[in-house]
């Protein structure tokens, strides 16, 4: 690499463009739009009941809901009584095949960890359960 010191007997203009402040707004763009992507996230796909034509019939058996609370610490409690994760396959299970089918009403509590409520509603849709709702979302509201 040459440098040249002092002056030269030739006073014409420099003709080449530094890159390097274009090299730098380029860079900083680059790590901007990076950092500004929405970050992927496994998510569980809940497939939502469509709006029908005609409301269901009011002549239906009404039945009691299912209280579904998830604690803070993981527990999984299933109208009042905790259940083990194992179990609550076969719960699901036995009440989809019921006709007709009761609601699921899941509470998490505001500190329960996401991936229990996500891995219980999973479950509960791989096992039939159509009828899933949240209740208690009042707790989220401040």
């Amino acid at each position: 690499m040459a440098m040249q010191v002092g002056e030269s007997g030739d006073e014409a203009p420099m003709m080449e463009i530094n890159t390097t402040p274009l090299i730098d707004v380029m860079l900083v763009l680059l790590i901007m739009f990076i950092v500004t992507l929405p970050v992927m996230t496994h998510a569980v796909k809940l497939d939502m009941p469509q709006q029908q034509a005609n409301p269901p019939p009011q002549d239906q058996v009404q039945v009691d809901p299912i209280r579904l609370d998830i604690d803070w610490d993981g527990t999984v409690i299933w109208n009042g009584s905790p259940v083990q994760m194992s179990q609550l396959e076969g719960f699901f299970r036995a009440e989809a095949a019921r006709q007709p089918q009761p609601e699921l009403h899941v509470r998490p509590d505001r500190r329960a960890n996401y991936d229990t409520v996500a891995r219980v509603l999973g479950m509960a849709q791989r096992n039939g359960m159509v009828r899933i709702g949240f209740v208690g979302n009042e707790q989220f509201m401040d």
